[in-house]
C-alpha cells in the first residue's frame, strides 16, 4: 500500500483549473509545509520577502511560523497554530490521518527535527518523530509502504555542494531510528520531485550544485525495496522545484511545471515565470508524454496536496522572489 499526498490510479487530472480562498497573507510564501490533518487542508510556514521586494531591491528574506488550515473548499482559511520555529523548504507527507514534516531552513540554519502535524478541530498537536541523520532543506520526500523516504537537498545556507541522502524511517515503529540507504546511481541533487505508485519510489530532475553553481538535471529513477535503483527514461526539461509529490494520475506519474533552466541566466527582474508543461511518465513503457498546460504563473517550490478528490496547489513561487497567494486547484476525474 501507498501512502503519499498525492496518490490513487483511479483519479486523472481534468482540463479545468479553478482556485480555492486565498492564502491568508499580503504577498504569499514559498517553501510552506501543505498536507490533509483530519479531512482538514494545512498550509504552514515557508518564506518571503514581506515588503514585496527581492533581493535585488535590497529587501530581507523572512521565515514563518503560522499554521493555515481550510475546513472545507468553499471556506475560508484561518490560523490555527504557529510551528516550533518558523520554517520552510521541507518535506511535507501524509501518514494516516497526520500531515509530517521534516528536516527544512530557517533564516540562520536547517533544521533536522521530523513532526507530526494533527488537527484536532481547533487547533494543531504536535508529536516530535526521530530527528534526522543530519539537518536538511531542499529535499524531496515521499511515503512507501509506511516508510518515508527522504532524498537528496542541502546541509546549510552555505552550501557550496548538494547532497545525495538517501533515508528511511519506519512509520509504524519510528523508534528504529533512521536507516541510510545506497543512493541513486546518478548526481547528487535539490529540489528534485518524488513520486510512488503501488511498487515503487521515483525520483525526478532537480538541480545539482557545483561550486555553488546550479546544474539541471532531466535525469530520472526507480527504486524498489527488492531490486534497488533503476535509471529510467530522462524528463524532456528539467522540473525543478515542480510541486511535490508528483501527482500518481491513472498509473502514470504526473509533474505540473517547474524551473527548465531555460531562464536561469536571464535578468530576474524580467523573468517572465516558470514551465507550464504538464509531463506525464508511464512506468510500463518507460516514456514521456506532455498533456497540457497549467494555467498562466505556475508555481514552484510549493507542496502538491490531494484533498476532496481535488489536486490543490497553495501558494508558491511565480517568478523568481514573487510570491503567490493562490490556490490552485483541479478536480479530479474519476476513472
Amino acid at each position: 500500500m501507498i501512502s503519499t499526498t498525492a496518490c490513487s490510479s483511479e483519479t486523472q487530472l481534468s482540463s479545468r483549473w479553478d482556485s480555492l480562498s486565498p492564502i491568508p497573507d499580503s504577498v504569499g510564501f514559498a517553501g510552506s509545509f501543505g498536507g490533509v490533518s483530519n479531512g482538514v487542508l494545512i498550509v504552514a510556514g515557508g518564506a518571503n520577502f514581506p515588503d514585496g521586494g527581492a533581493p535585488w531591491t535590497g529587501s530581507k528574506k523572512v521565515w514563518h511560523d503560522r499554521i493555515f488550515a481550510l475546513e472545507s473548499p468553499d471556506a475560508e482559511w484561518k490560523m490555527v497554530g504557529r510551528l516550533p520555529q518558523p520554517l520552510g523548504y521541507g518535506i511535507s507527507v501524509n501518514w494516516k490521518n497526520d500531515l509530517i514534516i521534516a528536516g527544512g531552513s530557517g533564516e540562520e540554519k536547517h533544521f533536522s527535527e521530523v513532526t507530526k502535524l494533527h488537527f484536532n478541530g481547533e487547533s494543531v498537536d504536535f508529536e516530535r518523530l526521530p530527528d534526522l541523520p543530519k539537518p536538511l532543506a531542499n529535499a524531496a520526500g515521499i511515503v512507501l509502504d509506511g516508510k518515508l523516504y527522504i532524498l537528496g537537498g542541502t546541509l546549510d545556507h552555505s552550501s557550496q555542494e548538494t547532497e545525495n541522502a538517501f533515508w528511511s524511517l519506519e512509520l509504524e515503529n519510528p523508534e528504529q531510528g533512521w536507516e541510510l540507504l545506497e543512493s541513486w546511481p546518478g548526481p547528487s541533487r535539490m529540489l528534485a520531485v518524488a513520486g510512488a505508485d503501488e511498487e515503487s519510489l521515483y525520483l525526478f530532475s532537480g538541480t545539482q550544485l557545483v561550486d555553488g553553481q546550479r546544474q539541471y538535471l532531466k535525469d530520472a529513477y526507480r527504486y524498489t525495496v527488492e531490486g534497488g535503483w533503476t535509471k529510467i527514461a530522462d524528463l524532456p526539461q528539467a522540473v525543478v522545484a515542480a510541486p511535490s509529490p508528483a501527482f500518481t494520475d491513472v498509473g502514470n506519474l504526473t509533474i505540473l511545471g517547474g524551473d527548465d533552466g531555460s531562464l536561469a541566466s536571464s535578468d530576474p527582474k524580467t523573468h517572465p515565470g516558470f514551465s507550464r508543461n504538464i509531463l506525464s511518465y508511464n512506468p510500463v513503457n518507460d516514456s514521456w508524454k506532455t498533456l497540457g498546460k497549467l494555467p498562466d504563473s505556475p508555481p514552484v517550490t510549493v507542496p502538491l496536496v490531494v484533498w476532496e478528490n481535488q489536486v490543490v496547489i497553495p501558494g508558491g513561487e511565480i517568478r523568481p522572489s514573487v510570491r503567490s497567494t493562490k490556490v490552485l486547484v483541479n478536480s479530479l476525474k474519476v476513472k
